[in-house]
C-alpha cells in the first residue's frame, strides 16, 4: 500500500516548479484540492497501480476530490473597533497596500497591540497559490494549521528561542518568520527580544527568504512577511507621557532604545508614535469598517502588480525599477535631498520614502508620485 505522509504538498509544489507534467501520489483527504493546469496528478494506492498506468494496461483508481472549502469568518478585530488613532489607521492602510514594515512606539495600554491585531482584516484575501504555499510551510513545521484565505498572523513571545523564530534545529524546520509568510509577523515588546535574534531578521527583510546552513545541508525557506513591531519608549514605558511620571534616567532610556540596532531600525518603513486616546471624545460608530479599507488596499496592490509585471509590492521594488517606472521630478528630488541632509538620514531611508510615496500615490489613484505623497511619506518615516 502507498500511504500518505507529512510534507506531500511541498513536494507537489516543487514538482510543479521543476516543470513536471505528471505526478503519482497517494490520496490524502486532509490536503486542499490540487488542480493545476500544467501538472496532472494521478492518485494511486499501490505500486501495481503505478506500473499499470505507466504500461498503459490499467487505469489507476481515481479518488474523489475534496469538496471546495468554505472559509469561516475568522475572529479578527475590525478596524472600526479600534477607537480613535486616525493617523495610525491611515499609516497601517498604507503599510497594507505597499507591504511596508511598521514600528509602533508608545506607552502601555495606548492601543499598539490592538492596532496590530486588527491589521489582518484590511489585507487582501490569499490567492489559491498563496494558500498552498502557507499550508506547505505549516506541514513542514509540523504545526497545526486551519486553512483559510486570511493572511497568517504570528505573534511569538519575546522569550521564544532564535531557532523557533528564525527556523533551524537538528532537523531544520521553518520558524515563525516562515509561518508568517504571505502574512504578518507581530513582535510585541520588541526591545525584550534578544539582539542576536532581531539582527537575524535582516536577511528576510531584504530577500523575503531565510537560509539555514547545517553540516549536512543548506535549506532556504520563504519568509516574505510584513513586520509589525511594538515597543515602549523606555523601560517604565512612560517617557514623554502627559499622564504618568517617567522614572527612568536618560542613560536608562538610551540603553533601552539601543537594544534595537540602527540597521534594524532603518529597515522599518514607517515609524509611528502612538498616543493614548480619550474615549470620551471618540465615537466608535464614526470609524470606517475594515471591508472598505480592504477594497482600497486591493486596488492599490493590483496597480502595483500591473506596474511591475508580477506579484510584488512597492516595499520590495528596487530603486532602479522605481526610477524607471515612477521617476521623481527635479523639485521632488531637491526636497527629498534637503530633508535627508537635515535629518542625517541614510540612502536606504531615502529609498524607503520614495517607496512609501509611491504607495500613497497608488492609494490616491495618481499615476506619478505626487508632492503631497512625499510630504506624507516623510512624516511617516520621521521618528
Amino acid at each position: 500500500m502507498i500511504l500518505p505522509v507529512e510534507g506531500m504538498l511541498p513536494v507537489v509544489q516543487a514538482a510543479k516548479k521543476l516543470g513536471m507534467k505528471q505526478l503519482y501520489m497517494p490520496f490524502d483527504p486532509r490536503l486542499p484540492t490540487l488542480d493545476f493546469e500544467d501538472l496532472e496528478i494521478v492518485y494511486v494506492s499501490t505500486l501495481t497501480d503505478v506500473i499499470n498506468s505507466l504500461e498503459g494496461t490499467g487505469i489507476p483508481i481515481i479518488f474523489p476530490k475534496t469538496e471546495k472549502q468554505v472559509f469561516e469568518i475568522e475572529n479578527i478585530i475590525d478596524f472600526q473597533q479600534v477607537v480613535g488613532h486616525k493617523f495610525s489607521k491611515r499609516a497601517l492602510e498604507i503599510a497594507a497596500a505597499g507591504g511596508h514594515h511598521v514600528l509602533l512606539t508608545g506607552p502601555p495600554g495606548c492601543g499598539k497591540s490592538m492596532l496590530a491585531e486588527s491589521f489582518p482584516s484590511i489585507l487582501p484575501p490569499l490567492s489559491v497559490e498563496a494558500q498552498l504555499e502557507v499550508t506547505s510551510l505549516y506541514q513542514l513545521s509540523g504545526v497545526t494549521y486551519k486553512r483559510t484565505n486570511f493572511a497568517p498572523f504570528r505573534n511569538p513571545h519575546h522569550s521564544a528561542s532564535s531557532v523557533s523564530i528564525v527556523g533551524g534545529g537538528t532537523y531544520p524546520k521553518p520558524g515563525e518568520i516562515s509561518l508568517a509568510h504571505r502574512g504578518i509577523l507581530f513582535l510585541d515588546e520588541l526591545a525584550e527580544f534578544p539582539k542576536k535574534t532581531l539582527d537575524m531578521l535582516r536577511q528576510p527583510f531584504e530577500n523575503g527568504k531565510i537560509t539555514i546552513s547545517r553540516t549536512n545541508a543548506t535549506l532556504s525557506y520563504p519568509a516574505s512577511f510584513i513586520l509589525i513591531a511594538a515597543m515602549n519608549p523606555c523601560p517604565c514605558g512612560y517617557s514623554g507621557s502627559a499622564t504618568h511620571y517617567c522614572t527612568c534616567t536618560p542613560r536608562q532610556i538610551l540603553n533601552y532604545q539601543n537594544k534595537i540596532s540602527g540597521p534594524l531600525r532603518d529597515r522599518f518603513d514607517i515609524h509611528l508614535s502612538v498616543k493614548p486616546v480619550n474615549l470620551k471624545n471618540e465615537n466608535i460608530e464614526e470609524g470606517e469598517k475594515s471591508a472598505g479599507i480592504q477594497k482600497r488596499v486591493e486596488r492599490a496592490r493590483y496597480v502595483q502588480y500591473e506596474r511591475f509585471g508580477k506579484e510584488i509590492c512597492n516595499s520590495r521594488a528596487s530603486y532602479e525599477v522605481l526610477q524607471k517606472t515612477s521617476p521623481l521630478t527635479y523639485e521632488q528630488q531637491q526636497t527629498l535631498q534637503e530633508v535627508t541632509i537635515n535629518n542625517n538620514w541614510s540612502n536606504l531611508t531615502q529609498i524607503k520614502i520614495i517607496r512609501l510615496a509611491r504607495t500613497i500615490s497608488d492609494l490616491d489613484g495618481s499615476i506619478p508620485i505626487t508632492n503631497q505623497s512625499i510630504t506624507e511619506a516623510i512624516k511617516l518615516r520621521g521618528r
